[in-house]
């Protein structure tokens, strides 16, 4: 079915994408349950298909000598008709399993399935997710909890947004169904992720009604004001000086050979009977 998805159409490859992805998601959530799995991202190279598997205990994924890793491999080479090295599947470790729901769905099924009390088993989840510095957590249990009547209990605590884009985009939900003696049991686990500027343990993107208030800046006397505006009238006046200075123009000089004809030139000797009047 995958081999042959360069002859699709756009429509049809998103359709065999999500059916591929959703397939997947099943057999690794049925397969590595005890394993802490917690999502499976796929990777399209121009090479090969990688599927990274998040779990919070990678080395039970991978097996004694990657063995386990091979097998599963194998088993999706086969079923979606890969050619030999076109996939290749990764394990990739959970940084923080207290803000990831489907490893938290996943530990409060084994604890109904040991036969823990429901109430206890929730509020224990509960704990564990809100000391992780998560910003809010709600678990809902459904199902024949006590006597024959079906009926919900709900536990939370902090703070939890669940419509628009920032539930979309903080929010992380799981469900999980428990096979219990008396009927299904239905878990949903849903973590309101904090705020973190890399990107690792939540989103990047901040709360749209987040308001962040910064230190006021130090006010000024009002003697260094003054100051500071005498000092600045005083090198205004000093810069307006020089540009006078450079625009003032140049008296003449006389050239060497002008000066030396000013020099030879004979003095007129005034007659004295003219200056008596005869």
């Amino acid at each position: 079915m995958m081999a042959n998805r360069s002859k699709m159409s756009t429509k049809r490859k998103f359709v065999a994408d999500g059916v591929f992805y959703a397939e997947l998601n099943e057999l690794l959530t049925r397969e590595l349950a005890e394993d802490g799995y917690a999502g499976v991202e796929v990777r399209t190279t121009p090479h090969r298909l990688e599927i990274i598997i998040r779990a919070t205990r990678t080395q039970n994924v991978l097996g004694e000598n990657a063995q386990r890793i091979r097998e599963l491999t194998s088993v999706v080479q086969k079923r979606f008709d890969f050619a030999d090295g076109a996939v290749e599947l990764y394990a990739e470790k959970v940084l923080n399993r207290g803000l990831c729901a489907q490893a938290q769905a996943e530990s409060l099924k084994f604890k109904l399935l040991g036969g823990l009390a429901v109430r206890r088993a929730c509020y224990g989840v509960v704990r564990f997710v809100m000391e992780a510095s998560a910003k809010g957590v709600e678990v809902i249990v459904t199902g024949k909890l006590r006597g024959q009547r079906a009926k919900a209990m709900k536990f939370g605590d902090g703070y939890m947004i669940k419509t628009g884009h920032a539930g979309q985009v903080y929010t992380d939900t799981a469900v999980r169904h428990v096979l219990m003696r008396q009927g299904v049991i239905g878990i949903k686990v849903a973590i309101m992720l904090p705020h973190d500027p890399e990107g690792r343990l939540g989103p990047k993107i901040p709360l749209d009604d987040v308001v962040t208030i910064l230190e006021p800046k130090e006010e000024m006397s009002a003697a260094s004001m003054l100051q500071a505006q005498q000092a600045a009238a005083a090198a205004a006046m000093q810069q307006q000086a020089m540009q006078q200075a450079i625009m003032e123009p140049v008296a003449d000089v006389p050239v060497d050979g002008e000066a030396a004809e000013m020099d030879i030139a004979p003095a007129v000797v005034e007659d004295p009977n003219v200056a008596a009047g005869f």
